[in-house]
């Protein structure tokens, strides 16, 4: 079957993006690797001995680099529902992280210690029509931020992938009343034509919660 234009088009850009060279070269298993080195240059929000849970981590870019700059001591659980190869020093668990049993077995791999950072580079399956993708992207927003206020000890933090569109503004307005600080942040590694954004919330206020309601 014949490529369309717009798919040859991102199949040259793929092949000669940098970052797609370099993560070959440096053993990452995506070029999104490369976006949290660049916040994490700027913010720091990863130190050794932190305990991460990286939601939607597949194939596991974000959880390799979070793993190395959690060592020596830390504690990285990777959740998502495609299944991923094994990381060194990575806890996997495949299943979607909304439904009860996922989340408890999330609580039983944290063994009554809370989380200090929550992580996610997740993004739905795009169809193009913004009408329809950005309400998507945006729950996956808001399920993220609902983990967080469940599992975060006070003073922790959320990196959230969103997009800038409707029902954004809002949410960073739900992330200021639960968090001390909220930044935005966009590197230089995320494509320039993609209106994605990170959003680094730090300072949990709130009181986790074990269990959902």
């Amino acid at each position: 079957m014949s490529r369309s234009k717009s798919s040859k088009r991102w199949l040259r850009e793929h092949l000669s993006d940098p970052h797609v060279k370099r993560s070959r070269e440096d053993g990452y298993r995506s070029r999104a690797g490369y976006k949290l080195r660049e916040i994490q240059q700027r913010d720091r929000m990863i130190r050794p001995g932190m305990t991460i849970v990286d939601l939607g981590a597949a194939p596991g870019s974000w959880s390799q680099v979070a793993a190395e700059l959690a060592a020596p001591n830390g504690k990285l659980i990777a959740v998502d529902l495609l299944s991923m190869a094994p990381i060194p020093g990575v806890e996997f668990i495949q299943g979607d992280f909304s439904d009860r049993t996922t989340l408890d077995e999330v609580l039983n791999r944290l063994a009554g210690a809370s989380a200090d950072l929550v992580i996610s580079d997740m993004a739905p399956n795009m169809s193009g029509v913004k009408g329809i993708d950005q309400p998507r992207a945006m729950a996956l927003a808001e399920l993220a931020l609902d983990l967080a206020a469940r599992i975060l000890a006070p003073g922790g933090g959320l990196l959230v992938k969103v997009f800038q569109g409707a029902g954004c503004e809002e949410f960073r307005a739900s992330l200021k009343a639960g968090f001390a600080t909220v930044k935005t942040r966009k590197p230089e590694a995320s494509r320039a034509r993609s209106n994605e954004m990170y959003l680094l919330a730090s300072g949990f206020r709130g009181q986790n919660r074990e269990s959902p309601d």
